[in-house]
């Protein structure tokens, strides 16, 4: 295949891909060879938007166990995604590609404000967009964010970029050797056997909008380019089997 399969795409990356090896914090090598491959299909013309989780700056458990509230926990979650949006989008602005930030929360100084229609304007423009802040509200993950921002800019696919497996499978493969790993599931699929792929609310959301889900790693170079143009890798995941 020539020419990208997808026109539109939502690309979710964990905080903790950000981090790389290291396991905290932004890896300058990673976060440069993500903006690399984000600039590689914005050049074959498709339109990208990003949802970066915040893991690797602040995780809810650590909150739990201080015994915090958890509208606090996840407020501080939002505002570690902003962080790493905004170190994104610097490394995707020094590789050529302009870029916009848009926060659930209001913060002018640093981020544009989520507007749909503005943020659909800027696609078209072919500007990537980053979705900051999660959805703005407390106990909504940035799956669920992942897969709401799809719905709403009506994007084709959710590209999955993971860190620690190339897919879904049936256990953790780190942990049990004889898991086995799907090459397409469906969402009802993942509801009912509890698989690790997003949260309940997000593949819900996904479900019932109808929105295709590729999970796939990142830490091969090239991965996202491969993905948009429909080649074989990872686990599908749809609607309907």
């Amino acid at each position: 295949m020539t020419s990208p399969k997808f026109k539109r795409v939502v690309l979710k990356l964990s905080g903790e891909a950000l981090a790389g090896e290291q396991g905290f914090g932004i890896n300058p090598k990673v976060i440069k060879s993500v903006a690399d491959q984000v600039k590689e299909i914005a050049d074959l013309g498709v339109e990208v938007a990003v949802v970066v989780g915040g893991g690797n700056i602040w995780r809810g458990k650590i909150g739990e166990e201080m015994g915090m509230d958890r509208a606090n926990a996840d407020y501080m979650g939002m505002l570690a995604t902003v962080m790493n949006s905004l170190a994104l989008q610097d490394s995707l602005e020094q590789s050529g590609v302009e870029t916009r930030v848009q926060s659930s929360i209001e913060m002018r100084q640093v981020a544009e404000p989520y507007i749909r229609r503005r943020a659909i304007r800027h696609l078209e423009k072919k500007r990537v967009v980053i979705f900051a802040a999660g959805t703005g509200n407390p106990y909504f993950s940035t799956d669920t964010t992942a897969a709401l921002r799809a719905a709403e800019i009506e994007a084709e696919v959710i590209l999955m970029a993971k860190n620690n497996v190339d897919g879904v499978y049936s256990a953790d493969p780190r942990i049990d050797k004889t898991a086995k790993k799907y090459d397409e599931l469906s969402y009802l699929d993942v509801l009912k056997e509890g698989l690790a792929v997003m949260d309940s609310t997000a593949s819900s959301l996904c479900m019932d909008n109808d929105i295709p889900l590729l999970v796939f790693s990142i830490m091969e170079q090239g991965n996202i380019k491969r993905a948009v143009m429909g080649e074989s890798i990872g686990t599908i995941v749809r609607g309907k089997k």
